[in-house]
């Protein structure tokens, strides 16, 4: 029977329910490969939970799982900045995302998605036709853009809260009514789609103006008659913004489905496909559960062979319970707890703060734990959280030791080389105490612990590892500071919630440590985490408290610079193409480009606009200056927001400097990330990128000094595949790249053209991260057959590294990770994943032994330099990636420039020995641009 009339139609926005899922549940992974699967769990399981409420009157008839395929749609084309502020998909979370597809299906539920459209185009068309069908429907999400679909035979589940939203609850939610919710939404934007809207109106004051004058292109005919003068200019100005905000947040209820609703119909599961299923993915309790529920006999799954990891857990462990911890609030029992850490040797250590940020962090309280279940916490800070004015009292609370009375007595211990101090990212206490005159050694740290076990499987935070290794999940800190700008900090939280939630983190943090210390010499990664790991977290803390100076008078003149060029720029392109328009409107320029210029390869996306990414520019700018242009004027764009103007609000108001903070654990292959600020992406191929670094000073009577690898992956690619040609012309110092090109084109080095080294310089670089012909041609500008038959020549000539290629696959297919030179394991658990992720999880392993060991190599270097440099007038300031700065006394540039240029190209011994030198270049300056 066609849909129609008395059928009910249930559409589940799948991607909510991935997410919801993934960080619901900790992070699982299937014991016979590590395969990520915690959201599939969750997944199945919020599946099986629908499949069992389903019943009754409101049960559905037809019913299909949405998702998105892709992230480009036609409002990317509308407007590339589209969902631009979205955060990368977690790294874990990829591999799941066809498995929870693969579970829609062995639910036998209708799986849908499409190219081009987001699912909510999607849901909003099914919706339309089966309400003009006649009959119901239910939306089973929470997502506020597709409350514009509600009424008439539509509302919306969300099935988290377990709360029906009709047009009474879109009303509350928009101060409208469905049908005018888009225009609400086209003025106050979306922050975390990046949709513009109208700047300084928000959800309130859009509801008022949409009720006020009926609709939003209303609103912007009449919005001359606005009184209050900054609004009216707004919706003067920024017409065409919102106009283009509306179409991007407007649903498209006409999506091209090659499907219709009846092939939605409500189909039984079959037991042997969903057994089969669950019983892959290794879900024990929940194939159970659905056996029973099936009454067919559960499939046996098979314990894994490999040892769990929590194997060494202590069985008689006592339940971690926080109404058991200790309040520490006199010097006696703060005493009792200093004598059984000296007469133990070790003693978990956590500080609680008043902020992420450690150059502006408060000490509130330390908490201490020396055997399971037993810990405490020592109030240090806290005040009166409940004063009657807004922010509180600044007095302290009764019941805590005076600070300096406890730390006095608390820093021999803290400092004693004798007693080992146990925590989870001890960079950020080491610093937190560094505050307070308590140099923290020696130290072991569970995040590295874990990273050096456990790299390339999961994150490495504490209530990750709390929950798939002790099976516990940690009080959640929002429970105690609240969100959003009600949110407090920690010395407003009562001290005796305050004991339970920071006596567990050490309480937690020592189980880790029992757990993870014997699991080093299992995995036979003791050498990395106490060679590489272990010693660079004072090194790194150390570099992070000096910080660089940067002049905000420089990024500020930069910002006038870069907005001037943009204007000069656009003049530019105006006269080119003989007319005004907005530069920064894709659809604009589109029509310039294709329609007025005529020039070729333009292509209108679904909405009738053309689309203009780099890639069609690229290829338009060899035959007209107005693409050229416009792609400087996007660069300059990108330099003035990116970093002159944001660069300014991370300068510390108390140093003068920038202090960035390193992730040693942000990278599987070892390399470290740079975060507030991230300054390894401050761009140096461009002039104007250069120029930032300008910025970056040294303070008055000191030289800012610089010493950079040269080519060392390539020089690492030599030894490991064993290439004679590569390491005699490294051996030689020969151009690498011109000597690349004589053996591989037949060209004498007397003979060599500049087009020549750079085509071989492409491929020397693109092969150590599996560059395909497809990327080589764009990269060279050349037909895809000739950047691909370069490609077979280089593997021709340079056997050796197909040879290392091949093996690198085949030995992490079977033992699921690769390892670096220094013996860093990096696990690989997509390599044998199919489609397109198989040939990224390809080119990942390939890359991983090369990138890890020169990531290893500078961390030697990093970890030595403190001592080599010690008696020398400077300090090591910034890392980034093959880069070492330091800030220089005027007069000892050159006997630091040896000193440390020493300690980089011996980094590798005595460890190893590579067939090839590692070569250190040097620079000086008074700013970063001039040292590099």
């Amino acid at each position: 029977m066609a849909f129609g009339k008395g059928h009910h139609l249930h559409l589940i926005d799948g991607s909510a329910f991935i997410f919801r899922a993934y960080h619901a549940l900790p992070p699982l992974t299937r014991k016979s490969d590590g395969l990520p699967i915690g959201a599939v769990s969750g997944f199945c399981n919020m599946l099986q939970k629908y499949v069992e409420d389903s019943t009754g009157a409101d049960a559905p008839t037809h019913v299909a799982v949405i998702f998105d395929k892709g992230s480009h749609t036609f409002r990317n084309d509308m407007y590339p900045e589209y969902k631009a502020n979205r955060e990368e998909m977690p790294e874990d979370l990829r591999p799941q995302i066809p498995l929870t597809r693969r579970a829609t299906e062995a639910f036998n539920i209708a799986c849908k998605e499409m190219e081009g459209y987001e699912a909510d185009d999607i849901i909003a068309t099914l919706a339309v036709q089966a309400r003009n069908a006649g009959g119901r429907v239910t939306i089973i999400s929470s997502d506020k853009d597709l409350m514009q679909l509600v009424g008439n035979g539509v509302e919306m589940l969300d099935a988290m809260k377990n709360r029906r939203i009709d047009r009474e609850g879109v009303e509350e939610k928009f101060g409208v009514g469905p049908e005018r919710v888009v225009d609400v939404q086209a003025l106050a934007g979306d922050s975390v789609d990046n949709v513009p809207g109208a700047p300084g109106i928000g959800i309130k004051t859009a509801a008022l103006l949409i009720n006020e004058y009926g609709s939003l292109e209303e609103l912007l005919d009449r919005a001359e008659e606005i009184k209050q003068p900054k609004r009216r200019e707004t919706l003067i100005e920024k017409r065409e913004q919102i106009e283009l905000s509306k179409k991007l947040v407007q649903l498209d209820c006409e999506t091209p489905l090659d499907f219709t609703l009846d092939d939605l119909e409500v189909r039984d599961p079959d037991p042997d496909t969903l057994l089969a299923f669950l019983t892959e993915m290794e879900f024990r309790t929940l194939t159970k559960r659905i056996a029973d529920a099936l009454d067919v006999e559960a499939p046996a799954i098979p314990e894994p062979t490999a040892p769990d990891p929590g194997e060494d857990s202590a069985p008689d462990w006592p339940a971690i319970d926080p109404s058991k911890y200790e309040r520490v609030s006199d010097m006696k029992a703060l005493q009792g707890w200093i004598d059984r850490i000296t007469a133990r040797g070790y003693v978990a250590v956590d500080t609680e703060t008043t902020s992420l940020n450690e150059m502006q962090a408060d000490l509130v309280g330390i908490c201490l734990s020396i055997d399971p279940g037993e810990a405490c916490y020592i109030p240090l800070g806290h005040k009166d959280g409940n004063a009657d004015d807004l922010f509180g009292s600044d007095a302290l609370l009764d019941g805590q030791i005076p600070m300096q009375d406890a730390l006095d007595v608390l820093k021999p211990v803290l400092e004693d080389p004798a007693i080992l101090k146990i925590g989870q990212n001890m960079k950020y206490d080491t610093k937190i105490l560094a505050n307070y005159d308590i140099a923290m050694a020696p130290i072991d740290d569970t995040m590295l612990m874990s990273y050096a076990l456990y790299s390339g499987m999961h994150g490495h935070g504490m209530d990750t590892l709390a929950e798939r290794y002790l099976s516990h999940t940690p009080i959640p800190i929002k429970d105690l500071l609240g969100t959003g700008k009600s949110a407090i900090t920690f010395d407003r939280v009562p001290i005796d919630e305050a004991v339970k939630y920071a006596a567990e983190d050490a309480d937690i943090t020592l189980r880790l440590w029992h757990t993870f210390k014997p699991q080093l010499h299992r995995a036979k990664v003791t050498t990395v985490y106490e060679t590489l790991e272990r010693p660079l977290v004072p090194v790194l803390a150390q570099m992070e408290r000096h910080g660089i100076k940067v002049d905000k008078d420089t990024l500020s003149r930069m910002s006038a610079a870069f907005a001037q060029k943009m204007a000069g720029l656009e003049a530019e392109i105006h006269e080119l193409a003989g007319e005004k328009f907005n530069v920064g409107s894709p659809a604009q320029l589109g029509d310039i480009l294709f329609d007025k210029m005529s020039l070729p390869g333009g292509k209108r996306g679904k909405n009738g606009k053309y689309s203009t990414p780099a890639d069609v520019l690229e290829d338009l700018a060899t035959e007209h200056d107005l693409p050229a242009r416009v792609m400087d004027w996007r660069q300059v764009s990108k330099l003035k927001s990116t970093y002159t103007d944001a660069l300014q609000d991370h300068i510390d108001p108390d140093t003068g400097r920038v202090h960035t903070s390193y992730v040693q654990t942000g990278a599987s292959t070892g390399r470290l990330a740079s975060t507030d600020p991230n300054l390894q992406n401050i761009p140096i191929r461009t002039e104007e990128g250069r120029r930032i670094r300008e910025a970056f000073v040294a303070e008055d009577g000191n030289t800012l000094v610089a010493l950079d690898y040269s080519q060392i992956e390539l020089r690492i690619l030599a030894h490991i595949a064993d290439i004679p040609a590569l390491k005699d012309a490294f051996r030689d110092g020969q151009d690498i790249h011109a000597m690349t090109a004589s053996e591989m084109f037949d060209v004498s080095m007397d003979d060599m053209t500049p087009e020549i080294r750079r085509r071989a310089k492409a491929i020397n670089f693109g092969v150590i991260y599996g560059i395909s012909g497809f990327g080589l041609a764009r990269n060279l500008r050349i037909p895809r057959a000739d950047a691909q038959a370069f490609i077979d020549r280089y593997f021709e000539r340079f056997p050796g590294i197909r040879t290392y290629m091949d093996d690198t696959v085949a030995f992490a297919k079977d033992h699921g990770f690769v390892q670096t030179l220094f013996g860093r394991k990096i696990h690989t658990p997509e390599i044998s994943a199919k489609g397109p992720r198989a040939g990224f999880a390809r080119r990942a392993a390939i890359n991983a032994p090369i990138q890890g060991t020169a990531a290893d190599i500078i961390r030697r270097a990093m970890i030595r330099m403190p001592d080599a440099i010690a008696d020398l007038p400077c300090k090591m300031l910034l890392q980034v990636h093959d880069e070492l700065l330091f800030e220089v006394s005027d007069g000892a540039e050159d006997k630091v420039i040896e000193t440390a240029r020493k300690v980089m190209e011996e980094a590798a011994r005595p460890a190893l020995h590579l067939d090839v030198p590692l070569v250190v270049d040097a620079g000086r300056g008074a700013n970063w641009a001039q040292a590099h």
